[in-house]
């Protein structure tokens, strides 16, 4: 088909930036160029990646997926053009996640990391889709808090409880523990991009008014003003302690499973001893399988 790295490249930057302007300022390339860049590969793959109006742009279900395929291609060969460099440091491996990495073991984790590894540096990242993160070649492996598609490889490692986070002068707040009914007559608040919790904890004769604000901030932010509470799992109150938020077990709502993911293809040399590190350093829930074997 005679695709072009610059092919990728462009379909990469439209897709992130949402328009050809946008794009084509990221690339330093004109408007006009960028534009025949992208009509030459939809010509020749023979199908349309982006659909175009007057007032808005959007990749079309196969544009979404070679998207995404663009990012890993051109991130991995960012990475070999680096190791082939006669004086390249060893590459960091890139852990994603949501909110909370690993709430009070990331620390410990880390720490540990660098005393065995101290050549290759763990480079953490908040991300807002640590899944697709590792979809596009960004991250070597990701902690969720939802079990990944049949892609990855992975393993359970631990169980979360889930918590309530109130304003500091809040009724709850002097409580040890709470109840989803206790929350019923409360508005809930969830962050759009990493909730592991919603209505349905709830029997649906009894749920609370529950809306979503788009990050961690404002979520914090809504809870601390007395909006709402909010309802998260125990890494986020180890991870973001606000001095306005107060943090209440929530007793009867099932855990929250913390899964490791990584490519069924390992890219990054060091993530079979990353994966290998962090199933010692925590207590699984499940016999684990050694990752790479």
């Amino acid at each position: 088909m005679n695709v072009e790295v610059r092919h990728l490249k462009a379909l990469a930057a439209i897709g992130d930036e949402g328009t050809i302007t946008d794009a084509a300022l990221a690339l330093r390339v004109s408007q006009p160029a960028l534009s025949r860049t992208l009509d030459q590969l939809e010509r020749r793959l023979g199908t349309r990646l982006v659909e175009r109006t007057t007032r808005s742009l959007a990749l079309t279900a196969a544009g979404k997926r070679l998207w995404e395929h663009a990012h890993r291609i051109l991130n991995q060969l960012d990475d070999a053009l680096a190791e082939a460099s006669a004086d390249a440091a060893p590459r960091p491996l890139r852990a994603a996640f949501a909110w909370a990495m690993l709430g009070k073991h990331t620390v410990p984790l880390l720490r540990a990391w660098r005393e065995r590894w101290p050549e290759v540096p763990v480079e953490v990242r908040r991300v807002d889709d640590p899944e697709g993160a590792l979809r596009r070649g960004e991250a070597d492996v990701a902690f969720l808090r939802s079990e990944p598609s049949a892609e990855f490889a992975h393993f359970a490692l631990t169980r979360e409880q889930r918590m309530v986070a109130v304003p500091e002068q809040h009724p709850l707040a002097d409580k040890d523990v709470v109840f989803l009914a206790d929350l019923v007559d409360e508005p809930v608040v969830l962050c759009s991009t990493a909730a592991t919790s919603g209505a349905e904890l709830w029997p649906e004769t009894a749920r609370p008014h529950v809306f979503q604000v788009p990050g961690v901030y404002e979520w914090l932010t809504t809870v601390a003003t007395g909006e709402a509470v909010g309802v998260t799992t125990e890494g986020t109150s180890h991870s973001h302690p606000h001095p306005g938020v107060h943090y209440l077990a929530l007793a009867d709502a099932d855990p929250v499973t913390v899964h490791l993911a990584w490519p069924s293809e390992i890219v990054h040399p060091a993530t079979s001893e990353f994966c290998e590190l962090v199933r010692r350093q925590l207590t699984p829930s499940t016999r684990q399988p050694r990752p790479g074997g």
